[in-house]
């Protein structure tokens, strides 16, 4: 299996840890991955599969941290050589659930990019925590990896 980039977009750092728990758990599987906590293109692998794990902020908007990775994908022609899964850890009482996540999908489709599989959507008003919900979706994506070779 490819490496897997991990890109976390958070502004409060809830997200930060559904992305480190996913993080150990393919490292105890055996399958490289790399965390961006601060995430630049130039130190993104892009021949490696990402999983994108982001919150929304404010009306909808990306996390702060993200914004310049954003601006570098808007400023790409195409990244048709990108394979990628998002999960989106949101609020549902906003009525902008979840959209930094809906909006970056779009994004790197528009940009060529292969989605593996609908992204995951975390409520944090659900019962269970949300790196219990994100674990139980890995094997999914696992699942879209093998598939996708």
């Amino acid at each position: 299996m490819s490496q897997l980039e991990i890109i976390i977009g958070s502004q409060m750092g809830g997200t930060e840890y559904v992305a480190e728990h996913l993080d150990n758990l393919l490292k105890d599987q055996g399958i490289t991955s790399q965390l961006h906590e601060q995430p630049d293109l130039n130190d993104i692998n892009l021949d490696a599969t990402w999983l994108i794990c982001t919150s929304t902020h404010g009306a909808g908007d990306y996390p702060d941290n993200l914004l310049t990775f954003i601006d570098q994908i808007n400023a790409q022609l195409a990244l048709n050589q990108i394979q990628f899964a998002v999960i989106g850890v949101g609020d549902s009482s906003y009525d902008t659930f979840n959209y930094a996540a809906k909006n970056l999908v779009a994004l790197l489709k528009s940009k060529g990019a292969k989605q593996l599989l609908p992204h995951l959507e975390i409520d944090v008003l659900a019962d269970d925590l949300p790196e219990d919900t994100a674990e139980n979706w890995l094997p999914e994506l696992l699942n879209a990896l093998e598939k996708g070779k």
